[in-house]
């Protein structure tokens, strides 16, 4: 079975024991490390996580992993962690979890820009560019990266 076989399969196995936590599952990456396999599990929630959220998080894909073959034999190491701010913004959830936050746009067609979101729906997202509102649809958007700020924005 392909790395990319069983990844799918962790998906489908942790989708909603995580949502039964209240957790989103962002993200399931598996990697070779040497004669180990590295399970990152990314998961994250309206709010934000706590270490809490991610203790539990790590025990209940621990006791998935336990009772279930999908990682067969061999040794792995498993990370459970947050979403984080570095990952691009790719689902509504993402863009509604950031508002107030500076964030790069890089539209399908145009230059890259910055700005605040302000609010968003299933469909777009509405920023703050250069000091006026603007909408923007998520089909029209080709990339999209949260912008880590140093000073607390006033808004």
């Amino acid at each position: 079975m392909s790395t990319n076989d069983i990844r799918d399969r962790l998906v489908v196995l942790l989708t909603d024991p995580m949502s039964a936590l209240g957790l989103d599952l962002e993200h399931v990456e598996l990697s070779k490390a040497g004669k180990r396999s590295v399970l990152k599990v990314a998961v994250d929630q309206d709010g934000g996580v706590t270490m809490d959220d991610i203790a539990d998080a790590t025990r209940e894909v621990s006791r998935v992993l336990d009772e279930t073959d999908a990682m067969g034999a061999q040794p792995y190491t498993l990370e459970v962690s947050s979403r984080g701010v570095d990952k691009p913004l790719t689902l509504p959830r993402h863009w509604r979890r950031n508002v107030t936050r500076l964030v790069t746009v890089t539209p399908r067609e145009g230059e890259p820009y910055d700005g605040r979101i302000v609010s968003s729906t299933d469909a777009d997202a509405t920023l703050t560019v250069d000091g006026a509102e603007q909408t923007v649809a998520f089909e029209d958007i080709k990339k999209a990266r949260i912008q880590i700020e140093f000073t607390k924005w006033e808004g």
